[in-house]
Parts: structure tokens; C-alpha cells; sequence
């Protein structure tokens, strides 16, 4: 598929979305209750949100440093603004993990591997770390309310993805079983050597658990701020539900944000705040109003990254540094 069609695909499919939700709200009352939003909450998720993007550039410095790759933190922080200026334009937040991957590699060719497993790794640590704060939202929220069937199969699943995840990367029988039957299936489209040294470089943090943690412990400050930033907009709106709904559908909200079928998640983000707020007593408009100040700080936020594009992206943010330690290949 065309990268054209791809892209009027995702169009039609967010704009159907939105459509629909339209349809379901009444637009003149929405639109009142963000005009009469209590700023001052607004700007407030706007500073701690934007906070998080340090944590998060921390956390992936911590993971180069394993494999011997040392940057700034400053730079990460503006590769990072980067990424969020294109997921912007690109499906789903993994589109700005994509920027970020392609900019480091140009700045380390020597270690491409290590640079992309560093980011993948970001995105499994990441999902760990949102399933459990879905879990510690269950756990409080299970005799308070009603109907968390669904929600905890969406747990359950998401348990077990992220353990078969864990299995595929650290496990040393199924790096044997995936160098010998899975990767050379790649070799006519001349992926196979690719694909075997990124995975060479996720297999090596099973020798840095001290660095996993690390890497947990700010993944989960990091998405409890993120917590309070769409709390806070919820407040702005006057949405009154207890602190524990949040807790609940931040982190569902981050997973949903990673379907791949529309532009940064447009529309479908938007529907996810009216169903599950919904689930909750919220009226349609003040759900919609909730999740439209939400969209509203994270493109506030991607400001920086695009006037950083404008100027050259990351490449010209911090000079050149040294040689990095890059992964070895599998066989040497």
C-alpha cells in the first residue's frame, strides 16, 4: 500500500471517528465548556506534562549508557521534542519513536542496533509499566464500581503480551530457536541481518536488571504525572469522578494510542474518553471537552520539537559526539 493511500485511509477513518462522535454530543455545549475551562488547571497539565519529557529522555539515557552510549541529556530531551512534533503528523506515538531512531542512527552509525533497541526497549518498559498502574487502578477501584469485566480482560492480555514479549527477548532458548528458523526468512528482502543484531541488543539487557528497573521506576513516575495532566483537564471541564477513574484510563488511554489506523490517534482518542468516562456518569460533552484539552497540551507540548525540525532536527542540536560501544554481532 502506497503511502498516499495509507495516509487517506487514516484521514477517513479519524474523520469518520470524529463524525460520529459529533453526532453524539452537542457541539454549541461543548464548545461553551471549553470556552469556560478554568485555565489555570489547563496551564497546570500543560507544565507537568511537558516535565514528564525530561523523565522520559532520562530514562532513555539510562538505556544507552548500558551499552556504552553516552549523550547529553539536553540532546536526548530535544530528540525528544522532536519525536513529539512528528507523531503529530505521523500514526500513532510509535511514529515519533521512528524519528527518534532514524535521527540517532544518523548521529551514531557505528551502533544503529543499539539505538534502535534502546527505543524499543523504551516502548516494553513503557507498556509494563502501564499495565501496572491499570492494575493498581483495579485493585482500588474493584468494590467501588461496577462492570470492570472488560477492563480486566484488557489486563489480562495485556499481562500476557508483555510476557511473551519478555520471553522473545531475553529468553536464550528463543534467541536459538528465532537465529535458526525465524530471522533467515528475511533473507530475500535483506532483513534478516537487521533484525537479528536489534534483537542481539534487546537480549543484552538481560544482563542489566539493575537498568530495567531504573528504567520501570521512571516509566511509572513518569505516566502518574501524566495521570494528573489529563485529571487536570478533566477538573478545567468540571468533570467530577474520583482520582482512581484516572488511574484507570491514563494508562488504557496510552495503550489505545498506539492503534495504528489514524493520525496520532485522532478521533479515536477522542471516542476512548466518551466510552469509558462514560462508564463512569460523565455526560458526552464534558467527556469530549476532557479529551480535546488533553490533545490540545500534548500539541502545545510538540511546539518546541517543531520549531527544533524547522531548524534541523537533532542532528544540529549538539555537536557530534565520540564512538559509542556498539552491539557485537550474534556470531562473533
Amino acid at each position: 500500500m502506497s503511502r498516499r493511500v495509507r495516509l487517506a485511509l487514516q484521514l477517513a477513518v479519524s474523520g469518520g471517528i470524529l463524525v460520529f462522535l459529533l453526532l453524539q454530543i452537542d457541539v454549541r455545549s461543548t464548545i461553551e465548556l471549553v470556552r469556560s475551562s478554568h485555565w489555570g488547571y489547563v496551564v497546570l497539565a500543560f507544565v507537568v506534562f511537558l516535565s514528564t519529557t525530561w523523565l522520559m529522555a532520562w530514562r532513555w539515557q539510562v538505556l544507552l549508557a548500558a551499552k556504552g552510549i553516552h549523550e547529553p541529556l539536553g540532546w536526548l530531551t530535544r530528540l525528544y521534542f522532536v519525536g513529539y512534533a512528528a507523531g503529530q503528523v505521523l500514526p500513532t506515538s510509535m511514529g515519533g519513536d521512528a524519528v527518534r531512531i532514524v535521527e540517532h542512527a544518523r548521529r551514531r552509525p557505528e551502533a544503529k542496533a543499539d539505538v534502535a533497541g534502546a527505543v524499543l526497549l523504551e516502548r516494553v518498559v513503557g507498556a509494563t509499566g502501564t499495565l501496572i498502574l491499570v492494575a493498581f487502578g483495579l485493585a482500588i477501584a474493584i468494590g467501588r464500581y461496577d462492570d470492570l469485566a472488560l477492563l480486566i480482560w484488557v489486563e489480562a492480555v495485556g499481562v500476557a503480551s508483555v510476557m511473551v514479549l519478555g520471553v522473545l527477548m531475553f529468553s536464550r532458548r528463543t534467541r536459538r530457536l528465532l537465529e535458526e528458523r525465524i530471522f533467515p526468512l528475511g533473507r530475500r528482502v535483506k532483513v534478516d541481518r537487521p533484525l537479528e543484531r536489534v534483537h542481539y541488543a534487546l537480549h543484552g539487557y538481560r544482563d542489566h536488571r539493575g537498568v530495567l528497573a531504573a528504567a520501570l521506576a521512571l516509566t511509572i513516575g513518569t505516566q502518574a504525572l501524566r495521570l494528573a495532566a489529563i485529571w487536570l483537564c478533566g477538573e478545567a471541564v468540571g468533570v467530577d469522578v474520583s482520582p482512581v477513574v484516572y488511574v484507570i484510563l491514563g494508562p488504557l488511554l496510552f495503550l489505545v494510542m498506539l492503534v495504528p489506523f489514524t493520525i496520532n490517534g485522532l478521533g479515536v482518542r477522542e471516542a476512548f474518553f466518551v466510552a469509558f468516562l462514560g462508564r463512569f456518569g460523565v455526560d458526552a460533552d464534558a467527556a469530549f471537552a476532557t479529551g480535546f484539552l488533553f490533545y490540545a497540551v500534548t500539541v502545545a507540548v510538540s511546539l518546541p520539537g517543531a520549531v527544533l525540525m524547522l531548524w534541523g532536527g537533532g542532528r544540529r542540536s549538539a555537536p557530534r559526539a565520540g564512538s559509542g560501544t556498539p552491539a557485537r554481532e550474534p556470531h562473533a
